[in-house]
């Protein structure tokens, strides 16, 4: 008895030591830039011989799925396998860019009741999804078509997956089916003669004007994938591996946290609160509170861009530059001119370029990206817009935010003068005949709104309802409210 359970535990010994490690790395949901960081890491923490992607996707953004498919590609210390997997919680399908990614693994295994295909690229109008140019499906027609070759699947298949306008045919060269295409069947005809090889056409696979798409028992029985599963342990004694030594990485915190801050709404918030501090604190003499709060939301929103790859120094210095000039706008230079249009401007392009990898589109689906975030930019901008005047509106009413009334270091003698009269504005505005509507008088601060203005022999605050107006110019009161004597300019 004691042979035998020795005999056993050299078994297994034998087993751990000469069998392979590996590790399973989720790619589910829909294809985005924050998978492609995930991936990343997941391929510096894994150094096992066999690498298995598990796969279950509709699609998602052309650009991210031909950089997962470089990078799964490159690998060249490990074996990489798809598998589409089919079960609860998953989709069951690999279509689209899912499909891009499975063709560049150097094998494909699927579960039973899964499918792979259907990856044109496309783009979204008003009137729905739309087919892209011709441009853009030569180039993913080339790049499936590359996998393909280099993988030793079918390239007819591949094209197939792609370009809509092609007829893909069975095949019987000796019996063996394969797939080709309807426009290349004579001459593998006649290259079949010529070998003496026995020469048949089956039934067509994917019609003119279809996406070909392959359940899991056609892509085995085309000789595409490697087998037809039914649950992921068989695919461990495929591979002759022992599920202890299965290692599943899956999204961290950090994974989880990237994707949730380089999301739309949490990007448009960070935006928002950020360009509303940043106003706040400009407005405001000394460093406060809102510049704090500003840097931490635009730190966050494009340290998202960084997660993604999609971040670059341009990008800083372009924001940077735009802050500098709305600054030196609100600071140096009277009125809002070309320096602040600039600054915003310049501003908003950062913010736009950081979630992308590309400065002039150049494909279809690029163009698209581009509007996206410039959509998402620029309602981000104008609800921030819509803030800061309603914190305008507010704000001079409300003692504790008296300071937002900016007052040049010229203006400080004025000040500690009109300090002493503000106690007895009321009476001032009962009692003085000059504060009369159309009464005139001058600037002695900006008004933005709210200010100071020499009415007569007083010195008096005034507010403008909503127009700016400079130090020096003529103004005359349209009426009061409460106590706020309220003006235009002349």
């Amino acid at each position: 008895m004691k042979r035998i359970f020795l005999l056993l535990a050299l078994i297994l010994t034998a087993q751990a030591i000469f069998c392979d490690k590996a590790s399973i790395i989720p790619i589910t949901g829909d294809i985005e830039p924050f998978q492609l960081a995930f991936l990343r890491r997941a391929l510096e923490e894994s150094d096992d011989p066999i690498l298995i992607f598990d796969i279950n996707t509709f699609g998602g953004r052309v650009d991210t799925a031909l950089k997962i498919a470089t990078l799964i590609g490159s690998i060249q210390d490990s074996e990489t396998i798809a598998f589409i997997s089919a079960g609860p919680g998953t989709l069951g399908v690999s279509w689209s860019a899912g499909a891009l990614i499975s063709f560049s693994c150097d094998s494909i295994y699927m579960t039973e009741g899964t499918s792979i295909g259907a990856a044109a690229p496309v783009y979204q109008t008003q009137e729905g999804m739309e087919m892209a140019d011709e441009k853009v499906v030569s180039a993913m027609r080339g790049q499936m078509a590359a996998l393909a070759e280099k993988n030793g699947y079918s390239i007819p298949a591949a094209l197939g997956m792609v370009d809509k306008d092609l007829i893909i045919r069975e095949i019987y060269i000796d019996g063996e089916v394969s797939l080709a295409l309807e426009n290349e069947i004579e001459t593998l005809k006649k290259r079949a003669e010529e070998a003496g090889s026995e020469f048949e056409t089956g039934m067509i696979v994917s019609a003119e004007g279809k996406l070909l798409t392959l359940r899991a028992g056609e892509m085995e029985k085309y000789g595409i994938s490697k087998g037809t599963l039914s649950v992921v342990e068989d695919l461990y004694t495929l591979l002759d591996i022992l599920p202890a030594e299965v290692t599943r990485i899956e999204p961290t915190m950090w994974d989880r946290l990237a994707a949730w801050i380089t999301g739309s709404v949490v990007t448009s918030i960070l935006i928002m609160i950020g360009l509303v501090g940043l106003y706040i604190e400009v407005s405001t003499p000394g460093f406060a509170v809102p510049g704090t709060i500003a840097i931490i939301c635009f730190v966050i929103a494009f340290a998202g861009g960084a997660l993604m790859g999609t971040l670059s120094s341009f990008e800083l210095l372009l924001f940077i530059a735009g802050v500098a000039l709305l600054i030196a706008e609100i600071f140096l230079i009277p009125g809002f001119g070309a320096a602040g249009i600039s600054g915003i401007f310049l501003m908003m392009t950062a913010l736009i370029l950081s979630r992308q990898e590309f400065f002039i589109p150049e494909f279809e689906w690029e163009t698209e990206i581009l509007l996206k975030n410039m959509i998402l930019v620029f309602i981000t901008v104008g609800a921030s817009v819509i803030i800061m005047a309603i914190l305008l509106a507010i704000f001079p009413h409300l003692a504790p935010f008296r300071r937002l009334i900016l007052t040049s270091a010229a203006d400080q003698d004025v000040s500690k003068i009109t300090d002493r009269i503000n106690g007895q504005q009321d009476q001032l505005i009962e009692e003085t005949s000059i504060l009369k509507e159309g009464t005139a008088g001058v600037t002695v601060t900006p008004l933005r709104p709210s200010g100071k203005a020499s009415l007569g022999d007083e010195i008096l605050p005034v507010e403008t309802d909503g127009e700016y107006i400079d130090k020096g110019c003529k103004i005359e009161i349209t009426g009061k409210s409460g106590n706020i004597i309220k003006v235009k300019k002349v």
